[in-house]
């Protein structure tokens, strides 16, 4: 390796340790500027606002893609980071091990001690097999805030949660209905109700599930998949199918159940009456057998 070289990666690589130690409070970027000797750091936007589009690099320069929420000096918890990841694609995030040791039973896979104390012989930045925008929401479900401002896709929130167990999260504890991830997964209900109804049933997120089903009356159960049937599990595909049966039977007890008889009158006498009730018997059984889910 030539020593040019070999000194930009010292410099980046001093970069992304050091900073746990450094007391300003200066926000990092997602795409810090590092010159050999010289370390820019410019103002970052505002996390809401997404990752930056930024410009190609002038030659001899070196990228470090860090996270625009999970930045040395981000306000999203009174201590100061104390661990940094680093994601698949290269991207940092600097995060603190006690939030994550609390959500996880594995010690986040494995990757960090028992104790957030214990750092001795401990590389402050541990590489996670995960792509940034992936463990992105993985980082955001942990800290119970919103990833909705960087408009994850659907398959993206589904891998994320998919990942959870890996790392020793339940997907069952930590996403209830008055987080934020539950708001963002119920949200997607309306464009794809059979694959959250899916991964709800996975993962037992009951209220999430019964939320969505009410998109799936429409849905042909005939279409069903072994696939997905698989995916939704016996208690679930049990529930989804009684849910159209009970609908069934509660469209017949409205219908078949004939009017009541009234005090002949001069235009209505009994006779008419027993002719209407013989029409809305034949009329209510057509459309009670008839009956199919539909828009």
């Amino acid at each position: 390796m030539e020593p040019s070289a070999s000194t930009d990666w010292d410099s980046v690589l001093q970069f992304v340790a050091d900073p746990l130690d450094l007391s300003f409070a200066h926000k990092a970027t997602e795409t810090a500027v590092l010159q050999t000797g010289n370390l820019q750091v410019p103002t970052p936007p505002l996390s809401h606002d997404g990752t930056p589009v930024t410009e190609d690099p002038p030659e001899g320069t070196t990228l470090v893609s860090i996270s625009t929420t999970f930045y040395p000096g981000a306000q999203i918890n009174e201590l100061a980071p104390d661990t940094v990841l680093l994601a698949s694609d290269g991207v940092f995030f600097y995060v603190h091990a006690s939030i994550i040791l609390a959500s996880s039973s594995n010690h986040f896979n494995s990757l960090l001690p028992p104790e957030p104390g214990e750092k001795e012989g401990q590389d402050p930045m541990l590489s996670v097999p995960e792509h940034s925008t992936v463990l992105n929401v993985i980082l955001h479900i942990i800290y119970d805030i919103s990833c909705a401002h960087y408009s994850p896709p659907f398959p993206t929130l589904v891998t994320a949660i998919s990942r959870l167990p890996v790392y020793g999260v339940c997907p069952r504890q930590i996403i209830v209905p008055s987080t934020p991830t539950y708001a963002l997964l119920l949200s997607h209900a309306p464009l794809f109700p059979l694959e959250l109804y899916a991964l709800a049933a996975s993962y037992d997120l009951y209220e999430l599930a019964v939320a969505t089903s009410s998109h799936l009356l429409s849905f042909p159960l005939a279409t069903l998949s072994d696939e997905m049937a698989e995916r939704i599990g016996p208690v679930y595909l049990k529930r989804l199918f009684f849910l159209h049966f009970g609908r069934s039977d509660a469209l017949k007890r409205v219908l078949l159940p004939p009017p009541h008889p009234h005090a002949p009158t001069p235009w209505c006498d009994f006779n008419e009456q027993k002719k209407l009730t013989r029409a809305w018997a034949l009329a209510s059984a057509y459309l009670a057998w008839d009956a199919r889910p539909g828009p």
